[in-house]
């Protein structure tokens, strides 16, 4: 009982402090995994493959995804409410005071403010990601060789996916399918 509670106060943390969407929440998850040992690093990188590919906002799914695997459904379903009741309460206030707010310099820039900030932390997000992805550090701290840092059929794939994206012009779930499939085959 009191993990289903600290798992929904945890996550309503995370809703209240995590601006910018789904991936700004990134930062807060590995804050999580360290502190409370719920999931992993390379958990985290399977949540994010996982809500990628699932409808739906990427934050509430991986809150979900989080949840469920701390505690089960009813873990799923406190964490995902964590998340998305910080952001109801907020926007039920703003929505009463929308005349005052919009036209307030405070808050103008306040939002200025806030789009660095947002972009910062899903800059470290996709940071901590590529680490968890295509670099293996403990190959690396076994044989010491430079070639052995690296996961390269990873490196690969992102490459191959990210020029193949920009030319195609495809939806992004289809590349999440094809890369899926790889995966499987590559056995990465």
């Amino acid at each position: 009982m009191l993990t289903l509670l600290r798992l929904m106060l945890e996550f309503a943390k995370t809703g209240l402090f995590s601006v910018g969407g789904g991936l700004a929440t990134l930062p807060f998850l590995y804050e999580m995994s360290d502190s409370t040992g719920w999931f992993s690093h390379a958990d985290i990188a399977d949540m994010i493959a996982v809500s990628e590919s699932t409808p739906g906002a990427i934050g509430i799914n991986m809150s979900t995804y989080a949840g469920f695997k701390t505690a089960g459904v009813p873990g799923g379903i406190l964490a995902t409410l964590g998340l998305a009741l910080p952001s109801l309460i907020v926007i039920l206030i703003i929505a009463r005071f929308l005349k005052k707010f919009r036209e307030n310099r405070l808050v103008e820039g306040a939002f200025y403010g806030l789009r660095p900030a947002s972009i910062a932390m899903i800059t470290a997000a996709g940071l901590n990601v590529a680490k968890v992805a295509l670099v293996n550090l403990e190959a690396f701290g076994i044989t010491g060789q430079v070639g052995d840092l690296f996961i390269w059929k990873a490196i690969a794939l992102a490459v191959v996916i990210f020029f193949a994206q920009r030319k195609l012009k495809w939806h992004p779930v289809v590349f999440i399918a094809l890369s899926a499939v790889v995966g499987v085959l590559l056995k990465f």
